[in-house]
């Protein structure tokens, strides 16, 4: 974490809430995999959440991982490590670039400081399964790991009707709207009648 003292009151609960979202055994998964893609060269983390944090805070691993999904021209161009924290959040925004340009969503993106100060680990854990669904989804060869590790993502199924088939739907009365078979008001009363004097 950054120097920061301790939260108090309500900034206290909503961290604790925040906190409680992390998942140790999704954490093995991703370390796992980065692991995988990336070779043994990134090493493995402590187990538990400063661990893995500190393992990711300069961006170095991220940009090696972001990398080796893509199957062509790499996105991250310079991967530096660096004690300077400007450097390493700088590390941390061009990795979440190119996993924008990979096809993660903006919803799924972690913001630097989430990593970087420790503040939501949550959403780091968030965007990497986004990441790792994009790319057992993709098939492109690129992915190592389990493909049980992350779902796979629903892919477009684009159905052509011909003119006939269009027309014969209009006649159709959908179950959602109910049906007007056997449908009159006979019988029907409503308390009794207006008596005008």
């Amino acid at each position: 974490m950054a120097n920061k003292g301790p939260s108090y009151g309500m900034s206290r609960q909503v961290q604790e809430k925040i906190d409680s979202k992390y998942d140790p055994d999704l954490e093995q998964i991703l370390v796992e995999w980065i692991s995988r893609q990336c070779g043994s060269s990134v090493g493995k983390p402590e187990p538990g959440k400063m661990g893995f944090q500190a393992w990711l805070k300069d961006g170095c691993i991220l940009s090696e991982l972001i990398n080796s999904l893509f199957p062509g021209d790499k996105p991250v161009k310079k991967i530096q490590s660096s004690p300077m924290a400007f450097k390493q959040m700088e590390q941390i925004s061009q990795f979440l670039n190119a996993a924008e340009k990979y096809g993660v969503t903006k919803t799924d993106m972690f913001q630097t400081v989430d990593l970087w100060e420790g503040k939501d680990l949550a959403a780091v854990q968030r965007t990497l399964s986004a990441l790792g669904s994009l790319a057992v989804t993709k098939e492109e060869g690129t992915y190592n790991g389990d493909p049980n590790w992350f779902f796979k993502k629903s892919q477009e199924n684009k159905r052509d009707f011909s003119d006939e088939q269009m027309k014969a739907g209009k006649n159709v009365i959908g179950l959602q709207m109910g049906s007007n078979k056997g449908a009159s008001q006979e019988g029907m009363s409503y308390g009794r009648p207006r008596q005008i004097l």
